[in-house]
């Protein structure tokens, strides 16, 4: 099927899923756009120094994240997952407390949670969850990792390594590539080869599946098979969900001096929360009264998250000399007594 070509792309279907599982689905991804709004404006507000949107991105990170085990898998997470990281149940204050630079991988416990701490190296989180994963299979356990990047990390050598290393060890990981089209100000055909990330899977000797990420469910279902699959011992899949960065790269990004609007506004018809409420509703999943009951949920959780992170109290300065090393040094002992002579003035 020809996803990229966004018009492809009108409508999804929520029949194959149980009702329940569908409104969970859309009650994440509301409550994450609700979060996504709020964050922006903290940033605006001087509150956050950056902020990088998942507006549009919903679908496919709510999708692939809620097809895991939270308290058997591990997700490694790029500087663009909140929602997934809502939707794999971290604590949502902690977690966005790391826009505001408070803590090291914000407040929450990233073991107790099985979803790391935001990585912006590019590629960053790929191998760490290729050695996680071997050292899980090692262990005799049955976890599986979820890698995220994007298409701009595709290009990285980190990725290709991880993946031919995966795939020689047979690492139980899902290899989940969130292709929004722009690696920052450079497009797809720029800088992917060979028709597809997801066709790059075939030479390390893996599946790769290009799934819509403007659906919910098919990433779901997509995500759910190439899990189970590598908790069976049959190896890493790559999966490609196709779907579009409809906000800048960050705050501090403008994409109209790089990108085509109408293109934008193409894809912003094709809202992958517009589509799963109008799913819903055609299955007789939900009807316009519960989702707006889900909608005013969703409300005043993002508001319980934007006025926690807000209001979270500054840590103790000396607690940047606490977690460098093990066992201090002398240099390190030095820069803590001239940060201290300097507090006390």
């Amino acid at each position: 099927m020809p996803l990229h070509e966004s018009e492809e792309q009108g409508a999804i279907t929520v029949d194959h899923l149980p009702p329940d599982l569908a409104r969970t689905l859309y009650r994440h991804m509301r409550t994450a756009r609700d979060v996504d709004t709020e964050a922006i404006a903290l940033q605006r507000q001087g509150v956050f120094p950056a902020y990088v949107s998942v507006r549009g991105q919903e679908a496919a990170q709510v999708g692939s994240a809620t097809a895991l085990d939270p308290e058997r898998d591990f997700v490694f997470p790029t500087y663009r997952e909140m929602a997934a990281a809502l939707a794999h149940g971290v604590d949502m204050v902690g977690y966005m407390a790391t826009h505001r630079a408070l803590w090291h991988g914000g407040l929450y416990d990233v073991q107790a949670a099985r979803f790391g701490a935001i990585n912006a190296v590019v590629g960053g989180p790929v191998p760490h969850a290729v050695g996680w994963a071997v050292g899980e299979r090692l262990r005799g356990d049955n976890g599986v990792a979820l890698a995220y990047f994007g298409d701009g990390a595709s290009s990285e050598g980190d990725v290709h390594e991880s993946m031919n290393f995966a795939a020689i060890f047979g690492a139980p990981v899902v290899f989940f590539c969130q292709n929004n089209q722009w690696a920052l100000s450079v497009p797809n055909e720029h800088q992917v080869a060979g028709g597809s990330i997801a066709a790059r899977a075939k030479g390390y000797g893996m599946p790769g599946v290009l799934v819509d990420g403007n659906d919910v469910g098919a990433v779901h279902h997509a995500t759910s098979e190439a899990t189970e699959r590598a908790r069976r011992g049959k190896g890493p899949t790559v999966i490609e969900a196709l779907t579009y960065r409809v906000e800048p790269h960050s705050t501090s990004d403008d994409p109209t001096r790089y990108r085509d609007e109408a293109e934008t506004e193409r894809w912003i018809r094709k809202d992958p929360l517009v589509l799963m409420r109008a799913a819903l509703l055609t299955a007789g999943h939900a009807d316009e009264e519960l989702l707006d009951e889900i909608d005013a949920k969703a409300r005043q959780e993002a508001e319980r998250i934007r006025d926690g992170v807000a209001n979270a109290p500054e840590p103790d300065g000396s607690e940047l000399f606490t977690h460098v090393f093990r066992e201090t040094t002398d240099e390190l002992t030095r820069q803590r007594h001239t940060w201290q002579e300097e507090v006390e003035l």
